[in-house]
């Protein structure tokens, strides 16, 4: 997406690192940027004003149940090997939550 105009920090960029913005998980200074974009760039205002309504949406209907810190962690990894641009075994991903049980029955 990009509305056709020049930006100190590119449409693609700041659409890349949406959620980072909005979970407050950036630094400042990029958060500056963010905003100083927002201001200038009403197709990425408009689409940070739909991704912040249906966070909001989500932590209301769903937000009751906390996330374990090693499985945010391990998200956390994932995405950042994918946005590095390494390939992340789907194999990896569901041996560990479609591991056999060793429960008798």
């Amino acid at each position: 997406m990009s509305c056709g105009e020049p930006h100190e920090t590119d449409c693609s960029e700041v659409l890349d690192h949406l959620y980072e913005f909005l979970d407050h998980e950036m630094p400042d200074g990029d958060c500056a940027k963010f905003e100083v974009h927002f201001d200038e760039c009403s197709p990425c205002l408009e689409k940070y004003g739909l991704e912040k309504a249906v966070k909001k949406l989500v932590a209301r209907c769903c937000g009751q149940d906390d996330v374990p810190s090693d499985l945010r962690s391990k998200v956390m990894g994932r995405i950042e090997l994918i946005r590095a641009g390494q390939v992340v075994p789907e194999r990896e991903v569901t041996a560990e939550t479609n591991a056999p049980s060793t429960a008798q029955e």
